[in-house]
């Protein structure tokens, strides 16, 4: 192994397969038969020719107003795919359904937290509610390219605004909720926005968040927004600047229920989404219309195995990358029916999401690894009080799951008999990259294998190939729903991206590839600890941590170490009704020493009732490392629970 790779610890055996008659009936396993590809290994080597493979489901997807000439030009880094057709995203997801079968199908099931406006929208009243606001954004000025900043909460008006801007060719980006005005303010400036879109206030946990006020706090110093629309959720009061602001309900009365669409390029922009907010200046990246949209369709229909009778929940928030691609325009392409949530998963008790499954019969569930370990912290007996029968494939996204939480999941979501679609991707990769299909047998904790017509593989620092240590995550070749570059910085687009490898895509993941050719996610590369002339992913120690039953989650820095290089600090929260004691600590050393090796015991052990988390449910380990280091944490907009940070302080 060479010295700079990364030091593997977890040995993770378990395997699990579908059953036969499941396979038989995925929507991969009949594109197979169509294609007379009879195993996985088959149809990883025929898509190997990923130019054919992504024509064809193009061809089987998508719908050009005119077609295009090639499937991609690359020039790299820079990728245009399926140049010379005219398309717009908004006709495969919803012009296209509400004139034909599905007008009457169900798109969005909204579940507000309180109760109070629960409603369902089928393709055509969606697509009425869309064409409203695209007139009267119309009337606004807003044209093909213009930027329209939105900053709204999971309300079924959130998709209507991004579909309304996308059916006028103009580019959204979508803020969210969440972050503070400041955050808003400085996206909004970035892309230099003509038009925001807001609401009032939105529900969170029984209390009611003011958006419409920390709209005008950011708008204070947003030179180019010259207006601003409010959707009326809660009624609340609220400030007005006259010749700004807007009322939605009050713009869209008389508008006509038609709006043409318009017939943007297929490398037009459509939407930029800001990433990398934790850490320096924030990155707005581009993502395009044709590709982005065939990439996100095509890995939900394989992947999720969506079919016309699901009822498929991404219980994830639209203002990231995994809501703009899996709650709003990959089903919506498919014509599947969705849940949009509006609150917190944990309010007004430990089983709302458990109340929401059963009573719209869920049958597919994508969610990330920290709301899985909030309900193992609450204990199993919430999800057994419903029926969750219904579901049928389960899955997880924006971190790597730890084969702990993956077993509950499985065990007390699941019913031991849904699969677990464990997806790796990226804002910047738009759409699923690594994943299972409904056909790999799963090992707790791998995302598995490139999605066919995607190539990953693992690097060491020389740029060559690597199995069974730790290195750099790359995709090696473009992949249909790739960012198109940074908006307004396509050096720094090269530099972050595209630099340490020539003509690969480097990801900034430490990731192994073992001997089956399943990838482990270890984390950040930054968040990489040395000991001991030893690096050390985080999160296998975490995921060594939540495996013992005592223990809900987990978070683990590195501090400077004299001798060691880092020592390990731990902070853990344990299951409800387990008691914090000393005894507990030396316990969970040793386990952490029997599960990985000595080596990654943590040197200190800190309990606490809660991590700091990004609203995407990433562990924010640059604000706890600065926490345990006594440094100056700096912006916490971020975070969900900004008062996690106090809890580091209280425990040392």
């Amino acid at each position: 192994m060479a010295e700079e790779d990364i030091t593997v610890l977890m040995d993770e055996k378990r395997i699990f397969k579908p059953s036969k008659d499941f396979v038989e009936k995925t929507n991969v396993k009949q594109w197979m038969k169509e294609h007379n590809i009879d195993s996985l290994e088959e149809l990883y080597k025929k898509t190997d020719d990923y130019k054919w493979f992504w024509k064809e489901m193009a061809d089987e997807i998508l719908e050009f107003y005119e077609p295009y000439d090639n499937v991609l030009d690359w020039d790299s880094p820079f990728a245009k795919w399926f140049t010379g057709g005219k398309y717009n995203i908004v006709h495969d997801a919803l012009d296209k359904h509400a004139k034909g079968p599905n007008k009457d199908k169900v798109a969005y099931y909204f579940e507000s937290e309180p109760g109070d406006a629960d409603k369902e929208l089928t393709y055509h009243d969606l697509y009425v509610e869309v064409n409203k606001l695209a007139n009267a954004m119309k009337k606004l000025g807003i044209k093909k390219g213009d930027r329209v900043g939105i900053y709204m909460p999971m309300i079924a008006e959130l998709p209507i605004a991004m579909l309304a801007t996308a059916k006028l060719g103009a580019v959204h980006s979508v803020v969210f909720s969440g972050f503070s005005a400041q955050a808003f303010r400085d996206r909004v400036n970035d892309c230099e926005a003509k038009l925001v879109i807001t609401c009032d206030s939105f529900y969170r946990r029984g209390k009611k968040v003011p958006l419409k006020s920390q709209t005008d706090e950011a708008l204070e110093d947003a030179p180019t927004v010259e207006h601003s629309i409010v959707y009326k959720r809660t009624g609340d009061e609220v400030d007005w600047t006259d010749d700004r602001d807007l009322w939605w309900n009050e713009i869209v009365k008389d508008e006509p229920e038609e709006c043409e669409t318009v017939k943007t390029d297929a490398n037009d922009p459509l939407f930029f989404l800001y990433t990398s907010g934790t850490t320096g200046k924030p990155k707005g990246i581009i993502h395009a219309h044709a590709g982005y949209a065939l990439g996100t369709a095509t890995t939900l229909k394989w992947v999720f195995d969506i079919k016309d009778d699901d009822v498929y929940w991404c219980a994830a928030d639209i203002g990231w990358i995994t809501g703009h691609s899996y709650i709003v325009y990959a089903p919506l392409i498919l014509g599947s029916s969705s849940i949009i949530y509006e609150g917190a998963p944990n309010h007004p008790g430990p089983d709302r999401w458990w109340e929401i499954v059963e009573k719209y019969k869920v049958s597919v569930l994508y969610t990330s690894p920290t709301s899985v370990r909030l309900f193992m912290k609450f204990g199993e007996e919430w999800p057994e009080k419903h029926n969750l029968n219904s579901l049928r494939l389960l899955g997880s996204v924006g971190e790597p799951i730890n084969p702990e939480a993956w077993m509950w999941y499985y065990k007390h979501i699941g019913g031991e008999k849904c699969q677990i679609m464990d997806t790796w991707w990226q804002t910047e990769t738009g759409h699923f990259a690594i994943t299972p299909l409904p056909l790999t047998p799963l090992k707790p904790g791998s995302a598995t294998k490139s999605f066919p017509g995607v190539s990953a593989d693992v690097y060491n620092e020389n740029g060559e190939p690597i199995t069974n240590a730790g290195g750099n995550l790359v995709l090696t070749h473009p992949w249909p729903g790739m960012l198109r570059g940074i908006y307004k910085n396509p050096e720094r687009y090269r530099n972050t991206y595209w630099s340490k490898f020539d003509d690969i895509y480097l990801a900034g993941d430490v990731t192994r590839k073992d001997s089956d050719g399943y990838f482990w996610i270890q984390g950040r590369a930054d968040d990489v600890l040395n000991v001991s002339g030893h690096r050390i992913g985080n999160s296998e120690v975490e995921s060594a941590l939540v495996s013992h039953d005592k223990v809900a989650e987990s978070a683990v820095v590195g501090k400077p170490h004299d001798l060691k290089g880092e020592s390990i600090t731990a902070y853990v929260v344990l299951k409800t009704n387990v008691e914090p004691s000393d005894a507990l600590k030396q316990e969970l050393r040793t386990h952490v020493g029997e599960e990985v090796g000595k080596i990654a015991r943590p040197d200190e052990i800190w309990f606490v009732t809660d991590v700091p988390k990004t609203r995407s449910g990433k562990i924010m380990r640059r604000v706890i490392r600065s926490k345990a280091l006594g440094k100056e944490v700096g912006d916490t907009s971020t975070l969900a629970n900004p008062e996690a940070v106090d809890e580091i302080d209280k425990a040392q």
